[in-house]
């Protein structure tokens, strides 16, 4: 068995199609197609059922995947180790964020201590980031809400008021306050399904009685204030990713606690470089003096 064959059977196992993993190795199809036969007739079973070229995990696959899966990971945390130790101060930090407003401020911060480490940041779902995590593909996430799972270390460092934004010369725009069943009318911007801050906010209003009604859902929260000032609809914003525009009022939300948790998380059994512990110091620092600011 080698660790080629590894790397294809996995690539295969999680794409479930041949072309496309074929795609992602750039390998040809044929090349990996006879890989893959090789480590089954290594293995003296088929771990696939074939249909065409879509090809689905059978119960020998599923079990060997989890196998592979620990392997490869034990020998990529090798490989990371051996790097710290001959380089400390080079690197690369893999880090996936579900929220995002505060990261130019916390990498700023730690790059001020490490000025030669570099980062490469993915913005995720929910469950795409339990994907990575389970995986160990990532140093850190920073997640809203938290993920809890047998091999996740989580810690929450900010409890985040979620506020209201409306544009100057809305209805609303004298207030400083508002409830939940005042906007139940409104069109509202927002991210799409499947990002935190999205499923916690309709999961509260529908239990005061609404669903919001949505006229924007996209992937980039940074856009939604833009949106908002050019009166497309209101959002809710958490008050990390408030933005000082002058034709934009945020408004607090009055007799709910509507507030979200903002998880530091990372997997377990990975390796944590010196480089990656200074980061979370950073990003705990971090927090800690918003927190007393806002108190």
């Amino acid at each position: 068995m080698e660790l080629l064959q590894l790397q294809y059977f996995l690539a295969v196992a999680r794409l479930e199609h041949v072309t496309e993993a074929a795609r992602s190795l750039h390998v040809t199809q044929s090349s990996l197609s006879k890989t893959i036969q090789r480590l089954e007739q290594d293995l003296g079973v088929p771990l696939f059922d074939r249909i065409g070229r879509k090809l689905r995990l059978n119960e020998f696959g599923s079990r060997f995947l989890h196998r592979a899966e620990r392997a490869l990971f034990e020998l990529e945390q090798g490989k990371q180790e051996l790097s710290d130790l001959s380089s400390p101060e080079y690197g690369t930090l893999e880090l996936a964020v579900t929220t995002a407003s505060t990261l130019p401020n916390i990498l700023r911060e730690f790059r001020k201590k490490r000025p030669y480490i570099q980062f490469h940041v993915k913005m995720l779902t929910t469950q795409e980031m339990v994907t990575l995590l389970h995986r160990g593909e990532v140093d850190f996430c920073l997640s809203s809400p938290p993920i809890v799972g047998d091999d996740i270390e989580c810690q929450i460092v900010f409890i985040d008021p979620i506020l209201v934004a409306v544009p100057n010369g809305h209805r609303l725009a004298d207030r400083s306050s508002v409830s939940l069943t005042e906007l139940r009318d409104e069109w509202f911007v927002g991210v799409k399904r499947g990002y935190g801050t999205r499923d916690l906010v309709d999961s509260v209003c529908k239990a005061v009685g609404f669903v919001p009604k949505y006229v924007y859902e996209g992937d980039e929260p940074a856009r939604l204030i833009t949106l908002v000032e050019a009166e497309i609809g209101i959002a809710f914003i958490p008050s990390t990713a408030r933005d000082s525009r002058e034709h934009i009022k945020y408004l607090q939300v009055e007799n709910h606690e509507l507030v979200r948790e903002i998880a530091l998380l990372w997997h377990r059994s990975r390796y944590i470089s010196r480089a990656a512990l200074e980061f979370r110091e950073v990003v705990v620092e971090y927090f800690g003096e918003i927190s007393k600011q806002t108190i």
